[in-house]
């Protein structure tokens, strides 16, 4: 697999993220338009699948990144007991934690502890890192 790094760690699955979006985009234009051409029974309808397609589009992709959220969270928590025999600081936000997954085990603790005091942000953390662990499992 490609070498993982700040720059490239993103994920974009672009039938999804362009193809899809692209068709929701158009449904929401397209019903627009219908409606200003004249209020009728299926006009109010195009324009209700339309808000359902854009509400299905963000809720698809959403529900399943917050399970992997709370996935990384508790596996992260695990690593960072396993090193310390203490729990991570309930001060740690999820992005924090999330961008930390990146972190090896050797800069994990000190990212942690000055991800709470300097209350850095997750691309603060992500920079922070100088030997990249790359997370090839992710939605």
């Amino acid at each position: 697999m490609k070498e993982q790094n700040f720059k490239n760690h993103s994920r974009y699955v672009p039938l999804f993220h362009f193809v899809m979006l692209g068709i929701v985009l158009t449904i929401i234009v397209l019903s627009v338009i219908n409606i200003f051409s004249g209020i009728t029974l299926s006009s109010i309808m195009f324009v209700l699948i339309a808000v359902s397609s854009l509400i299905g589009f963000l809720k698809i992709r959403r529900f399943p990144l917050a399970v992997q959220d709370r996935a990384i969270r508790a596996e992260e928590n695990l690593r960072y007991f396993s090193l310390t025999g203490k729990l991570f600081d309930p001060r740690l936000t999820i992005e924090q934690v999330i961008a930390l997954r990146f972190a090896p085990d050797n800069e994990l603790v000190a990212l942690a502890d000055n991800a709470v005091k300097d209350n850095l942000s997750n691309k603060e953390i992500k920079h922070a890192i100088r030997n990249w662990k790359a997370d090839h499992h992710r939605a």
